[in-house]
């Protein structure tokens, strides 16, 4: 993304919206703030909960600038979970999701593959004292269990590597299921990010989709599965046949906007199961204050 595209990004956030003398003050504080003090920082994320960052982290400096970098899938985590609840992230890059869902109490199980990235998630529950509420697996999921090699040097879109496909910095992961992986346990909520990777992700967790206590799915079908040969659409017909509809979240409103079986415009689709009871949820759920001042 270039400099121009990402500061009309920032600028034009829900959450900037109407403060953009303050929006630029912290982007700038940031870029040069960085620069002079080497290394990652510590910065307020959510309530109490804390988020290290480092220049090149897209999605950790998101949150620096924005407060929530993706505000509405961000704010259902906060608002749908509960303590007690199962939260799982797949694909939890350096941990913001997975962070979001600690700081409601839930039990989190977050999925990341590429072994730097899971250290900077290993940090951010380490510097939550999340410890007995996240668990971290540094593995990558699929249809069966075995191995795949993925790139590396790709920040939030590494991925699994194509047949034919030449990349750097590969890596080879161990992949498991997602029925094998949660052994019987039942998640509320689940957010993937596989860089197209999600048709194999659901081919292996078929009884994680049957289980009636998952309410929804938060997942991103942007045509990255072409480049496995996946049918976006079909996998998109195929979730829906479940028992799953598509919706979008209006944070600030607490209302869950029908899409009526639609995928969402850009960025990440949600599919619910049961929409009376996450309505339900997200209605009666708390406030939270964010890092860049401010509630959601």
């Amino acid at each position: 993304m270039s400099l121009l595209s990402s500061l009309s990004f920032i600028v034009r956030h829900p959450l900037n919206r109407g403060h953009p003398g303050a929006t630029l003050i912290r982007w700038l504080r940031w870029q040069l703030g960085s620069r002079i003090l080497p290394g990652p920082v510590v910065l307020p994320f959510v309530n109490d909960v804390r988020l290290i960052a480092s220049p090149g982290m897209t999605g950790a400096t998101g949150n620096i600038y924005c407060g929530l970098h993706e505000l509405e899938d961000m704010a259902l985590v906060l608002h749908a979970l509960r303590p007690g609840d199962l939260f799982v992230d797949i694909g939890a890059n350096v941990g913001s999701y997975s962070m979001l869902g600690g700081a409601t109490g839930a039990h989190c199980l977050s999925i990341e593959p590429i072994p730097s990235t899971f250290s900077w998630l290993t940090q951010n529950i380490a510097i939550n004292a999340f410890g007995d509420r996240v668990r971290a697996l540094n593995l990558g999921l699929g249809r069966e269990d075995g191995r795949l090699r993925f790139t590396g040097g790709l920040d939030t879109v590494n991925h699994v590597l194509a047949e034919g496909e030449a990349a750097e910095n590969l890596m080879e992961v161990p992949v498991r299921t997602l029925d094998s992986v949660l052994d019987g346990q039942s998640p509320v909520l689940i957010k993937m990010d596989v860089e197209g990777f999600e048709t194999e992700v659901l081919a292996g967790a078929e009884r994680t989709l049957a289980d009636p206590g998952l309410l929804a799915i938060i997942m991103e079908l942007n045509g990255s599965g072409s480049r496995y040969g996946f049918d976006e659409d079909a996998l998109h017909r195929d979730v829906l046949a479940r028992g799953f509809a598509t919706y979008r979240y209006r944070p600030f409103e607490r209302v869950l906007e029908p899409l009526n079986g639609a995928r969402s415009g850009g960025g990440n689709t949600l599919y619910v199961r049961d929409a009376a009871r996450l309505a339900e949820r997200v209605r009666c759920a708390p406030r939270f204050r964010l890092g860049t001042g401010g509630e959601i």
